[in-house]
């Protein structure tokens, strides 16, 4: 073999290793790719899995407030409806005792009223107490409490003064529940 003959084996031997060593780093790197892609694709699992946790969390939050809400509405009144409960027993004890009193006796009525009037102002106090309030009607007629359901001649009070309460109106704290019935002045 010459020399140049020798020098072209070389050569491809050469460009073999090199063409070699340039196939084991593309597979080296190929290699190192897909490790990478496995990692990011393992990694999106869990942040998959950590989405859906925490959104399944949020929907059983949404539907435990929202739970927690229709009860609390459902059960507003409670504190009001127990503290009623008084007034009505008191009501049935008046209803027991009148049964219970004879005809004839001249402080029957008195008694009757006395118990009347008790119930009523524990009604009242127990009104107050839940935020409702009897709507003052003095003489100047407002339209935001007042109803004026008919108009009257009279000679001590002006044009659209209020003239007589026909029903009473309240209020709950600043929620209008029922206007006063009133009688105006023409």
């Amino acid at each position: 073999m010459s020399q140049e003959d020798k020098k072209k084996q070389e050569e491809i031997i050469e460009e073999t290793a090199k063409d070699e060593d340039i196939q084991d780093k593309s597979k080296e790197e190929e290699n190192s790719l897909e490790d990478e892609l496995n990692k990011c694709q393992e990694q999106l699992k869990e942040k998959e899995n950590e989405y859906l946790r925490a959104y399944a969390d949020l929907e059983n939050t949404k539907k435990r407030l929202e739970r927690e809400k229709n009860s609390a509405l459902m059960y507003a009144n409670e504190s009001f409806a127990r503290d009623l409960l008084t007034v009505l027993d008191t009501f049935e004890n008046a209803l027991k005792s009148i049964d219970q009193i004879d005809a004839n006796d001249e402080g029957a009525i008195d008694k009757i009223k006395e118990g009347m009037s008790l119930t009523y102002e524990q009604l009242l106090s127990i009104l107050k107490k839940n935020g409702v309030e009897e709507i003052e009607c003095g003489t100047e007629f407002d339209p935001n409490y007042h109803q004026a359901v008919m108009q009257v001649d009279s000679d001590k009070h002006e044009s659209g003064q209020i003239v007589d309460v026909l029903q009473k109106g309240y209020k709950l704290k600043e929620r209008l529940l029922r206007a006063a019935m009133v009688s105006s002045c023409k």
